[in-house]
């Protein structure tokens, strides 16, 4: 490792002097940076110390809650609730916006999934937490719900850590996407992958096909086109799943490709939460040129209208996205030919 490799901390540092990005930003991505450290060492050692496992009851939005569940969001509330610039929190762990702090200094309000993906603890297999901070607008001493009723087009900074053969930070402040994975053996979140682009197009394709019966006509239109070993317009696409969007995004970010959770017949409005999984990913995906779609809206302009709404989602390469709301539109495939 060159000594002159560049941490998280001096990033931020940087991006202050060159870009003017508010100090107060720059203090809560060290927070998030140094709960991401803890998160990645007890969920490494999870099965040691007796974190595995249900915690005994179903968070709010009715999915069983786990006891790393419980643990993250606890991580995550310690971590910020000493800086005095976060108003609020609005997390998938907690009932309702929890306030954090008042007066000017609390600018700030943040929207976090702790631990994504956590059925996937007890076998080892990839986990994240996603996030996004929203500059506070109400003008009252303390913040309200209503300051985390937002739309994603407001987020000022977004990112994930993703947990799993190594762990990998990786933010947008508005401007690049950068990615930092974490070096265990100096404690530091180090800049491996600069100014992230996400591949116009694809060869990737990731969505749970259990639901496929549940998928509109559309839908499974649009699966049978990816897969199609005959097809004359387009080489087959790979179908790649872990059951962690974090992993499954972090993927494709990199490589291109389309991943996507419709509606079903249960759920017509999909299973993500817009707050913090659809619009902080979106953001993220968008800053380094993909998209993020319900199928007929940008997943960014859709203002919350609760704090854990659900949306549909479909984010990734620009073509891909733009391949699947034609699918949702048209029902057919568009007219494309091998490059």
């Amino acid at each position: 490792m060159s000594i002159q490799a560049t941490t998280l901390n001096r990033h931020l540092w940087q991006q202050h002097k060159l870009f003017n990005q508010p100090i107060g930003l720059s203090i809560l991505m060290t927070q998030m940076g140094f709960a991401a450290k803890i998160l990645s060492r007890e969920i490494s050692l999870a099965a040691l110390a007796g974190k595995l496992g249900l915690a005994g009851e179903n968070n709010t939005t009715g999915d069983a809650q786990k006891k790393l569940d419980v643990f993250s969001n606890d991580v995550v509330i310690d971590a910020f609730s000493d800086t005095g610039l976060v108003a609020a929190i609005a997390s998938e762990e907690l009932d309702q916006v929890q306030l954090i702090a008042c007066g000017g200094d609390a600018q700030y309000i943040l929207c976090i999934d702790p631990l994504d993906g956590s059925s996937n603890t007890d076998t080892g297999s990839p986990v994240g937490t996603i996030f996004g901070f929203y500059r506070r607008h109400t003008t009252s001493y303390c913040s309200d719900e209503e300051d985390a009723l937002r739309q994603g087009a407001d987020l000022i900074a977004a990112g994930y850590v993703l947990y799993g053969a190594s762990t990998v930070l990786v933010y947008s402040g508005g401007g690049t996407v950068d990615g930092f994975t974490l070096d265990p053996s100096v404690g530091e979140f180090l800049l491996s992958h600069p100014n992230i682009q996400c591949p116009r197009d694809g060869k990737i394709y990731s969505a749970n096909l259990s639901y496929y019966q549940e998928w509109s006509p559309q839908i499974q239109t649009l699966v049978d086109y990816l897969g199609d070993q005959h097809a004359t317009d387009h080489d087959p696409y790979s179908m790649r799943y872990s059951g962690a969007l974090v992993a499954d995004v972090h993927r494709i970010l990199l490589e291109g490709g389309l991943y996507f959770y419709p509606p079903t017949r249960k759920r017509p409005n999909g299973k993500l939460r817009l707050l913090y999984e659809n619009a902080p990913l979106a953001f993220v995906v968008e800053q380094a040129g993909g998209r993020a779609s319900t199928g007929t809206q940008r997943i960014l302009d859709i203002k919350a209208n609760s704090i854990h709404q659900r949306s549909p989602l479909a984010i990734g390469s620009a073509s891909e996205v733009t391949l699947y709301e034609h699918f949702v539109r048209e029902g057919t495939p568009m007219q494309r030919k091998i490059a």
